[in-house]
């Protein structure tokens, strides 16, 4: 059999997001313009190693049945090998015998030269025990499917920890929750942004393969074609960013204040989306963005993002540490969290985030969130976002900080956002990815009193 690049290009993505710790979709990009794939190629790339990425857990638990020693005994890279050959046969167009023998040719030239006919002949009885079986006929053998926290999470590939978290953040809605680990393995359309101040949003839906977004006023969805092939993308009228993120910067917005200093803060500005999208918001309203980034190389991407026509300040330095004096009407603080609400686009980061990091991350979310407090105006308002609905990381933290500071108020947040249904988490905003088809942003308003 001849060389298979794509099928190359995806073991090859599997490899640094196991061994490089890198993010896929960052990655993948690369790895197509190395190897010069694009077209049909490229999207057999995408769909056949974000499979394999999403559905790691169920395809690991069907592999572990259909080997003869113990599944953790096999090498890391046989085992991607075979996550690839599963997700041809269970989940793609694919003939079996196709998937078969490529993965079988894929592992002999992957691997050492001594071991790799052993290795093709290992592969190749292993996916045909799995070939002897559909998906429905696998998940009636793993028996999982009830509604149990240990089922659900073998049946929707997700850790266990992150099932339990997901149910306690449904709460009362917990018959939900099948629904939403659903929705985390379905692939997102691309969602756009028109930047304000630089196009409107019926411009952004004139655009070829553009559609109206869901709930945002500043969006759209892309329905044919890439983001990179549109020149609004590469010139940055309009960005690539969830609806979810568009709807809690817009929020921060709308909010009636009675400061007048004219300066807005992103305490957490990188990569620089929401700093762009409140940089067009702040001038419309005739005050000017301050954006802060601890990370150089993420402090170039806000001031790449935000271009040449931007008023804005960036600062690259810990917004946690930064001695502020009531010097903003408007605080943005999207602080670094799990990302739990984000599974359904960074296929591996399920697989990568550990419990212990929800503890880890809590003395920072509070520092920023403190921070925040003293960086506010008074009359001035907070937005404290994370793309994580994690209880941990978002009421948690915000009602440690309310005790810390009493004076604040927690705004009615939903009602800040009346073109959304269904995203009341008390005085909070929760969005879904099953119900609203956005990540699952947290947003909560506090108002420091005049």
């Amino acid at each position: 059999m001849s060389t298979d690049p794509a099928r190359e290009a995806a073991l090859e993505l599997l490899r640094v997001v196991r061994v490089d710790d890198a993010y896929a979709n960052l990655a993948l990009p690369n790895i197509l313009r190395e190897r010069k794939l694009s077209g049909r190629d490229a999207g057999f790339v995408t769909e056949v190693a974000y499979g394999a990425l999403r559905w790691q857990g169920l395809y690991d638990a069907i592999l572990a049945q259909c080997v003869s020693r113990d599944w953790s005994d096999v090498d890391p890279m046989t085992k991607d090998a075979l996550r690839l050959g599963v997700h041809q046969i269970m989940a793609m167009r694919v003939p079996t015998h196709a998937a078969v023998d490529s993965t079988c040719h894929l592992v002999r030239r992957a691997g050492t030269p001594g071991g790799a006919k052993a290795r093709a002949g290992f592969v190749n009885a292993v996916l045909r025990k799995v070939s002897a079986h559909t998906f429905d006929e696998w998940i009636d053998i793993l028996n999982v499917n009830g509604d149990s926290e240990q089922q659900l999470a073998i049946r929707w590939s997700h850790p266990g920890w992150i099932v339990r978290a997901l149910a306690q953040a449904l709460g009362e809605k917990r018959s939900e929750l099948s629904a939403l680990l659903q929705a985390d393995n379905i692939p997102a359309r691309p969602s756009l942004v028109a930047r304000p101040g630089r196009m409107t949003h019926d411009e952004l839906l004139d655009l070829p393969g553009v559609e109206e977004g869901r709930w945002s006023p500043l969006a759209g969805t892309l329905v044919d074609g890439i983001p990179e092939s549109l020149e609004e993308i590469r010139t940055g009228l309009v960005g690539v960013q969830d609806e979810g993120s568009q709807l809690v910067t817009l929020a921060l917005s709308r909010v009636p204040i009675t400061s007048h200093t004219q300066r807005w803060l992103d305490m957490c500005a990188g990569p620089g989306g929401k700093a762009a999208v409140l940089d067009g918001l702040a001038m419309q309203q005739g005050a000017t963005l301050v954006a802060v980034e601890q990370h150089p190389h993420r402090a170039q991407l806000v001031r790449n993002t935000l271009g040449e026509q931007s008023t804005a300040e960036i600062m690259t330095g810990d917004a946690s540490h930064h001695q502020w004096s009531g010097e903003f009407d408007r605080v943005l603080v999207d602080v670094p969290c799990t990302g739990l609400g984000a599974l359904r686009r960074r296929p591996e980061s399920r697989w990568r985030r550990k419990l212990s990091d929800v503890a880890g991350l809590a003395p920072t979310q509070r520092a920023l969130l403190n921070a925040a407090v003293e960086a506010v105006a008074p009359g001035g308002v907070i937005a404290y976002v994370t793309c994580s609905p994690h209880f941990a990381e978002t009421e948690l933290v915000v009602h440690d900080i309310c005790k810390a500071h009493p004076e604040l108020v927690i705004l009615d947040a939903p009602s800040l956002l009346p073109e959304v249904t269904d995203a009341r988490r008390g005085q909070f905003v929760q969005l879904w990815p099953h119900r609203h088809g956005t990540d699952a942003m947290f947003l909560a308003l506090l108002q420091r009193p005049a």
